[in-house]
């Protein structure tokens, strides 16, 4: 089968939340012919099956996984939008293996009074069994038999399925110890149903509990999922209609009255509003939408009327988007979670080898009693799965990934918030990531006998056709001075230097200062008509046109430490004038520096423009360590040599322009990717909003990601250990090993992985800005 006729089937299976349960349903799905991959995801889940449709069918599939005992939500093929409203699996508590357990639970506490506290009272005999004669059963043993068949059901099914399927899954271990206590006390002269109907009844309350862990571990996702309404007031054949978000289609006209939800990706036709945006961006003040702004599904409207169209179908916007990566981020392993994959695949059959070893071991070689070793190795057996081991790492991304994502941070993946943890300096672009990135015209210098409308014209025809953000704001400010428009011809962009092109018949320039240096031009003397203003005191010396400036020494070097980039425009043969452009920075840009220096993390700058220009601006938000002039494969080799100088780096730009210089780095990170395809595609993180200020939140979350990972596993693979050491010296029993080895360290884990969403973002700067 080629890549190109597979397909890929996204299962929701909101019961698979264990390690035990992904192997069961990788299990039934994988052995059907046709079926070359199964990605199980029991943090969020899913079970993704790439397979090929003229071999088997998704039905197939889908009923492959429900009679392995899980029922599936919902199936899509991955070309489908599949981002459901909320997740409609009932409360652990009132499942039917809940009430189960509780009838077990109740003949279990009847029991154990019936067998200490009353004298035996014979009920019932059977007989004979097999080689045994007749076995007399106590009003006790039924009730714990009674115990064993309501709790036990559950595990004694999924047990059957993993011998089906050969998989040492947690059911068919605790099916094997279940079964082999009851043949034991058959055939035996001692009875170990008390045993049994324990083991059952803790067992299926440590499924139980494991299964509200992973609800609460999910609950964070699911808030995500539930912030889009269910249904839009679209405008058809003028008049207002309420449909299914589902229904909604691009081009739509929908109508947002204050208080309301915002149902989809948009762009606004009519109306002015504040829009609280922090579910989607984690932008902390709501921000003001006019005509041509654009507005993501599931954001608040808070106060006025809107009117928007629809750009993104249901399932493609914005925070679909979100919900789709941060569900796929378990696919991408941590290398602790690789770690603990391989150890486990050994730890389980070793845990299984020793308790038939000591099952059989000291009653034929020591003659010990074989009664108390077989409760032995069925301690062994309980603890020989490692499920709450196999889950800590899984649970805890899925945590801090989706907690990050409430935030307004995109992680994609494990790897990433484990790498993100580690960075020891970080990269950061300057435009559009220490500043606005809104550039606007600060200075026109005239030279020669131009005027400024002159300039203003020439620099708006070399430009208009440039995507650069310096050429805009050349645009918009000769735009706003109403100058005459000359279209140009034979455009051509100057990588790293400026661009040129024809204008009514002449060949122009703009650019940068070097530019023109290497066509010769003299910027050691030039001339203005009036020197006036602040540019009075840069007059050197009177020639015979008053107004002379050495541009190199005076008029650029002074406008590059006030921090503006300068821009000269001009012919081949005589320089017609500059242009200085300024960015302000964003809000709480040096205090996210300071920050990040506090938590050990050197901050860099790298930026293209000139050198005083990146001086003024480091030292204004307190870098020291930047990078000025360089092209985008020198980004790249400044990447490079922090690598060299730092174990990892992480760079920050705006996820298109900056990519080559984003994959180098140990993680890249795109500012403002909110309605972005692309930036969300390139990075690893992506901030979702424009807030520099997420930063030092992102590295205090990675970090504490980390440490709970290492917590979570070595915390679980020592208790298993210690456990275990317990059982084979007499100090743990059967109950304990269930309550503690599989129930206590599974909600153990899921517990102390929650604290991550108790992680919140500083605020940086001026809140109302």
């Amino acid at each position: 089968m080629s890549s190109e006729d597979a397909r890929t089937l996204r299962l929701r299976v909101p019961e698979m939340d264990c390690s035990s349960c992904a192997a069961t349903v990788d299990s039934a799905v994988a052995d059907h012919p046709g079926v070359e991959s199964v990605d199980t995801r029991p943090g969020s889940g899913i079970a993704v099956v790439t397979y090929d449709p003229d071999a088997v069918d998704r039905e197939t599939l889908v009923s492959a996984v429900e009679r392995a005992g899980y029922p599936v939500q919902s199936a899509s093929d991955g070309d489908e939008a599949d981002v459901p409203r909320s997740d409609e699996r009932a409360s652990v508590w009132q499942s039917a293996r809940a009430k189960k357990t509780a009838v077990g639970g109740v003949l279990l506490a009847v029991g154990l009074l019936a067998e200490f506290g009353l004298a035996p009272i014979p009920v019932a005999t059977l007989g004979p069994v097999g080689p045994v004669g007749l076995v007399e059963f106590v009003l006790a043993d039924l009730l714990f038999l009674g115990a064993v068949a309501a709790a036990g059901q559950e595990i004694l099914r999924g047990g059957v399925v993993a011998a089906r399927q050969r998989n040492l899954g947690i059911d068919f271990l605790m099916s094997a110890a279940i079964v082999g206590a009851i043949t034991a006390s058959l055939v035996g002269d001692e009875t170990l149903y008390v045993e049994a109907a324990t083991l059952a009844v803790l067992f299926s309350i440590a499924e139980l509990l494991e299964g509200y862990a992973m609800d609460r571990a999910r609950n964070s996702l699911r808030e995500l999922v539930d912030l889009a309404p269910d249904e839009a007031t679209v405008l058809r054949d003028g008049e207002e209609v309420t449909v299914p978000v589902d229904d909604v289609t691009v081009g739509d006209r929908v109508v947002v009255r204050p208080g309301e939800k915002i149902p989809a990706d948009g762009d606004v036709l009519e109306g002015e509003s504040a829009v609280d945006e922090s579910p989607v961006t984690g932008e902390s003040v709501p921000v003001d939408k006019a005509p041509g702004d654009a507005v993501y599904a599931g954001t608040m409207n808070e106060g006025g009327y809107l009117e928007l169209q629809v750009t993104a179908p249901p399932g493609e916007d914005t925070l679909s988007q979100v919900i789709r990566l941060v569900e796929d981020a378990e696919a991408k392993k941590t290398e602790r979670e690789q770690f603990v994959e391989r150890f486990s695949n050994y730890y389980t059959p070793l845990m299984v080898t020793l308790a038939i070893a000591v099952t059989v071991g000291p009653p034929l070689l020591l003659g010990a009693p074989w009664l108390e070793w077989f409760v032995t190795g069925i301690t062994l057996l309980v603890l020989a799965c490692p499920c709450a081991f196999v889950i800590s790492t899984p649970v805890t991304v899925v945590a801090g990934i989706t907690s990050a994502a409430r935030h307004g941070v995109l992680v994609k993946g494990g790897t990433h918030l484990e790498a993100m943890g580690g960075v020891d300096a970080i990269a950061l672009d300057k435009t559009g990531t220490l500043t606005k990135g809104e550039l606007s015209v600060t200075d026109v210098v005239p030279v020669g006998d131009r005027t400024e409308t002159d300039v203003l014209r020439c620099a708006r025809g070399l430009e208009a056709r440039s995507e650069h953000p310096i050429g805009e704001a050349i645009v918009a400010r000769a735009d706003e001075a109403a100058v005459e428009v000359t279209e140009p011809s034979s455009f051509e962009s100057l990588t790293g230097e400026g661009v040129q092109a024809t204008l009514d018949g002449t060949r122009h320039y703009a650019g940068k200062p070097g530019l023109f240096d290497d066509l010769g031009f003299e910027l050691d003397h030039a001339h203005v008509v009036e020197p006036s203003g602040n540019l009075a005191t840069e007059v050197r010396d009177m020639c015979d046109r008053q107004g002379c400036l050495n541009l190199v020494e005076d008029t650029i070097p002074r406008l590059q430490d006030e921090g503006k980039t300068v821009v000269l425009v001009g012919t081949e043969d005589s320089l017609e004038g500059i242009v200085a452009v300024a960015d302000e920075l964003r809000p709480g840009a040096a205090e996210t520096v300071a920050r990040l220096r506090d938590l050990g993390i050197e901050p860099v700058m790298l930026t293209g423009d000139n050198e005083r220009t990146a001086r003024a601006i480091a030292e204004r938000v307190g870098i020291t360590d930047f990078r000025a002039e360089l092209m985008p494969d020198e980004k790249v080799a400044a990447v490079e040599e922090l690598l060299e100088e730092y174990d990892d780096v992480a760079m920050v730009g705006d996820g298109v322009n900056d990519a080559p210089a984003l994959a180098t780095a140990t993680v890249g990170i795109a500012m403002g990717a909110a309605g972005s395809d692309a930036a969300i595609e390139t990075a690893d993180i992506a901030l979702l909003g424009d807030d520099i200020g997420r930063l030092p939140y992102l590295a205090v979350l990675s970090k504490k990601a980390t440490g709970v990972i290492k917590q979570n596993v070595w915390s679980s693979l020592g208790l298993k250990l210690l456990l275990a050491v317990g059982a084979v010296t007499g100090y743990v029993g059967v109950a304990l090993a269930v309550l503690l080895g599989d129930a206590g360290m599974t909600v153990g884990v899921t517990g102390n992985a929650m604290r991550l969403s108790r992680v919140e973002a500083e605020e940086f700067g001026d809140a109302s800005e």
